[in-house]
This record gives C-alpha cells, structure tokens and sequence, in this order.
C-alpha cells in the first residue's frame, strides 16, 4: 500500500466525521487534517514501525462514530469507585457513569463537555504533549477529536479514591473506528489515582486509537493502571504522553490480555529536575495476537529517575514485540535510568522481538538495560511435580510467579486480584 492510498483511507474516515467547528479546537483539528497527506506510511522501514506492520489495518473499513451510541442495552460496570465513567464507543454515557462528590474544586468530567462549558483549561493544554504530525494515527485522532476524559485536580488536593474509567463497545454491528482523547492535569503537590478498562465484546472488529496526554505539575503525584482486554478481533493502538514538573512522581501499569493487534506508546519526558518515573508492564500473547509497546524516555532535565519494567509471557503462536529507549541530553546529569524486558516462552511458535537502547550524551549518569528470552526450568517443572502437583499446574504455578513481579506493584488490592484473576483464566486455558 503506497502514502497514496494510505492518506485516501484516512482521508474517507475524516469525510465521514462531523466538520470541526469554527474555534481553537477546530484549528487543532484542522492543522492535524491537513497534515495527513504530508505524513509518512507506517511501514518496516520507519524504524519505530520495523516490527509492527500495519498493512492489514488499512485494508479494514472502519465507521467513525460520530454521535453517542444508545446504551440502554448496556449494564453499568461493577465499580467500588464514587469516581466512574463509561465511554461507549469513545463516547461518554452519563447513564452508566457515577460521579459523586468531588473535593477541593477537582474537574472530571468529558471532555465533550468540557468543551460545551469552554473550560479554560482545557485549551490551554489539550495537544500541548501530543505532535499530530508524529504519524498517521495520532494526526487522525486529533483530526477528529469529539470525547474522552478530563481530570484537573488543582493544587494541594489529594484525590483519595481512584477515578475509574470504562471504555466499552456498543453492539454495532459495524466495524467502528473508536478515539477516545484523554488529557489530565495535576497540579502542584496534588494526588490521584486513575485506572482505565479497555473491553470488548467477543470477536467483534474494530479501531480503538486512544490518546492520553499526562502533565504532572511540581511534586504531583499520579497512579495510573492501565488493563487491555480488547475484543479478539480488535486494533487497539494506546498513545501516552507524559510531562512531569520538579519532584513529581509517574506510577504506571499496563496489563495488555487482549485484541487481534494492540500496541502501547509512552513518550516521557521532564520540564524540572529530580522527577521519578516508574513503568511496569506484563504482556500475555496466544495465538493470532501481537502485543506491541515502545517506550520513548526522554532524560532532558538533571537528577531524574525512571525504571522500566515490562514482561512477556507468550503461548501458541503469539508474537509480541518490545522496543524501549532512553535518551540522556547532555545537561540530565545524575541520571538513574533502568530498562529491563524479560519474555517467557511456553511454545517453540511464539515469537518476540525485543530491542531495548540507551543514547547517553551525559557523563555523571548510572544508567543500565537488558533483555531475556527463555523458557520454563526443566528443574523447577521436575521439583513441583516431585511434590504430587501435576504439569500444567505446576506450569501455571511458574507462570503466575513469573508475572506476579509486576502484579504486585499495583497498590489497590481488589485491582491487584482482578488482574491475578484474569491471569488464571488464561492460564487455564493453555492447551496441555
């Protein structure tokens, strides 16, 4: 497929969609329009596309969703959070969702709402982190923003429960293109909690591209999970855009279960020193599926710290790949920066391409990364099963070890046991 064709597909999804409106979030979308004829095809010789071809992608006719899907036939999530919203679609559903009580002048709420109301802030950063003309994707979602979430939590506030957020699939029978837009803003030494659920329904077909955009101001704190258990006929590509201000603090978990073709991006980077970034994240790959992330960390300011932590564990003739870079500037002295991927094989089919780099321009910096790729221990197999436990299950024993490494830094317990819970039920599943 030549740019050509490729610029046609995104072109007739734009056609489809309502007209920007006539104000700045119409310039955002137009600017981001106009640059789809200009942008490169994702193909394997752009480097961050060598491993993740997108050509039957762009074969797929997708439907935008240009207005809120009916929901009557949808139940609400099971929540404990006051804090709930469901996108269906993309869009937001006040009939599912639960907002209760909101402290310290906190905002949550959509961002389609958000633009009725001609909040402020919202157009003071929306776009701010994400490049529309980075790819083709990225330009498209700007190109046709309409909803998603928006959480400002101003100076100061703690924000004790966890703000979850829903995104679901209505029963179209359609193949839909979905593009929920996220932007959140922490203020200075403010604190929240935000998980995200990626669902859908059997083996429905269609394109979930979601971008997020984080900005953490001076010693903010923000936990954010992350579960993606997509339709098994699903695209979901998941673009996160990170910005941390002096002594804040990132903690992300992406848990990646589900979709026919899911890719995760996080593009980190500092506007003061002595910030910590913490990612961690598990892959589970079975047959027909690829599971993608990259990891773009970009030490630009002194006396940061980011670990990375991302595990695979791949069955059948799963394939996933990892392509995880830090860049060190030259002024980011006393930097900490650790990258590991480690990729555990139950089958000789599955495949993985693992690629994880350091670019190093700073002398005073303590800076490591690694790979692995093996298999299960004969040994340990042999020991467990010495002790009356059968092979699968001593196979689900060391599987579910392997994976705990990461489970166990989710700090809620009952998301910690969903997350276990929904390990099992894949393990079980493994053929014999």
């Amino acid at each position: 497929m030549n740019p050509v064709a490729t610029n046609h597909w995104a072109r007739e999804l734009v056609k489809q969609s309502a007209p920007a409106p006539a104000d700045w979030l119409g310039e955002l979308r137009n600017k981001a329009n106009d640059q789809l004829d200009s942008l490169p095809l994702p193909r394997r010789k752009l480097e961050a596309w060598r491993y993740s071809r997108v050509d039957a992608l762009l074969k797929q006719q997708f439907t935008p969703v240009v207005q809120a899907p009916d929901c009557t036939s949808l139940s609400r999530p099971e929540s404990e959070s006051p804090y709930m919203l469901v996108f269906v679609d993309g869009w937001f559903s006040p009939a599912l969702s639960r907002i209760d009580d909101l402290p310290g002048e906190v905002t949550l709420k959509s961002i389609h709402q958000a633009l009725n109301d001609g909040d402020a802030l919202l157009q003071q950063y929306l776009g701010t982190l994400a490049n529309a003309g980075e790819n083709l994707f990225t330009a498209l979602n700007t190109a046709l923003i309409n909803d998603g979430l928006f959480l400002h939590v101003p100076s100061g506030v703690c924000l004790e429960a966890p703000v979850e957020v829903f995104y679901l699939n209505s029963a179209s029978e359609q193949a839909l293109l979905v593009q929920p837009r996220n932007l959140l803003v922490l203020d200075e030494r403010s604190e929240a909690t935000v998980i995200e659920h990626f669902l859908g329904d059997e083996d429905k077909t269609y394109f979930h591209n979601n971008i997020t955009e984080v900005q953490l101001h001076g010693d903010a704190r923000l936990s954010h999970y992350r579960i993606q258990d997509e339709s098994n006929g699903a695209w979901h590509l998941s673009n996160l855009y990170l910005q941390q201000g002096e002594k804040s603090h990132y903690h992300g978990i992406t848990l990646s279960f589900g979709g026919k073709w899911a890719r995760t991006d996080y593009r980190s980077s500092f506007s003061g020193p002595q910030a910590d970034c913490d990612l961690r994240g598990l892959y589970v790959v079975g047959d027909d599926q690829l599971s993608d992330f990259h990891l773009d960390i970009h030490h630009n300011q002194p006396a940061c710290n980011s670990r990375e932590q991302f595990k695979g564990l791949l069955y059948g003739k799963g394939r996933a790949v990892f392509d995880g870079r830090i860049l060190v500037d030259q002024v980011a002295q006393l930097t900490d920066a650790q990258l590991t991927n480690d990729n555990l094989m139950l089958t000789r089919n599955a495949e993985v391409d693992t690629k994880p780099q350091l670019e190093i321009y700073a002398d005073d910096v303590k800076c490591s990364h690694g790979t692995t790729v093996g298999q299960l221990d004969p040994q340990q197999i042999f020991y467990l099963r010495s002790r009356g436990i059968e092979e699968s299950a001593a196979t689900h024993m060391l599987c579910q070890g392997y994976a705990q490494e990461v489970i166990e830094h989710i700090h809620l317990g009952s998301l910690r046991e969903q997350a276990l819970k929904r390990l099992q039920d894949t393990l079980e599943k493994l053929p014999e």
